[in-house]
């Protein structure tokens, strides 16, 4: 019963890529920042979110962007604190001290 269940499932995942308008996994790489930034029209939000639905490779491929963007802007903020405590006389004295 279980290899009828994924025999089915690999059929209908194989028909729901040839839906009039439907993306390939290739183009739905091409439209995941406009996606997460919310800036899909209200038509291709639908044929994107319709593809997660269907392509778990690309859900599991849009789990690990978002974790991969959060981890890039955790650093950039701990970057800018870092960055803001360090005294400004500290930056002068390491410059002049390369230049010479």
């Amino acid at each position: 019963m279980k290899k009828t269940a994924q025999t089915l499932k690999r059929r209908m995942h194989g028909v729901m890529f040839r839906f009039p308008g439907m993306i390939t996994c290739n183009e739905f790489e091409d439209f995941i920042l406009a996606y997460l930034e919310d800036e899909l029209p209200p038509a291709q939000k639908r044929v994107f979110e319709l593809h997660l639905r269907v392509c778990r490779s690309c859900r599991l491929y849009l789990a690990a962007y978002k974790r991969a963007l959060a981890a890039a802007k955790a650093t950039r903020k701990e970057y800018d604190e870092l960055e803001a405590s360090v005294p400004e006389d500290l930056i002068a004295a390491i410059l002049a001290a390369k230049d010479s």
